[in-house]
């Protein structure tokens, strides 16, 4: 499966964007998603995951009720929506993604990666 993660772009803190990440080569409907992100000189961390079947959703706490995560199996894409932005958010995001089902959000469990796309909120 390929990823490709857009999206990404300078925002002013308190704006929104929305992530997108287009799978191609296989359907998303078996696979767990992810999102992850990574600041400079920081860990990859993970920001939100969805699983397969049920759509079990976790977020960050850094993230929680700001971040949205759904999943669009007619386009085979997963989205991030993201409201209020805060600098501390300025970071690299990338989908990944992993075979069966899954409700970890830990970025050493997802398999294949998307590019990233980079979010910057500043004023």
């Amino acid at each position: 499966v390929q990823l490709q993660a857009s999206g990404g772009g300078l925002v002013q803190p308190g704006g929104s964007l929305r992530l997108s990440c287009a799978a191609s080569g296989s359907t998303l409907d078996y696979y767990a998603i992810g999102w992850f992100r990574q600041a400079p000189g920081k860990e990859r961390e993970g920001v939100s995951c969805i699983s397969s079947s049920d759509g079990y959703t976790h977020y960050d706490d850094s993230v929680r009720g700001r971040f949205t995560i759904s999943r669009d199996k007619t386009k085979n894409t997963v989205y991030l929506q993201m409201n209020n932005l805060k600098p501390e958010d300025t970071a690299v995001y990338y989908c990944a993604t992993r075979y069966n089902y899954f409700r970890g959000c830990g970025f050493y469990d997802y398999d294949w990666w998307g590019q990233g796309t980079q979010v910057t909120v500043s004023s």
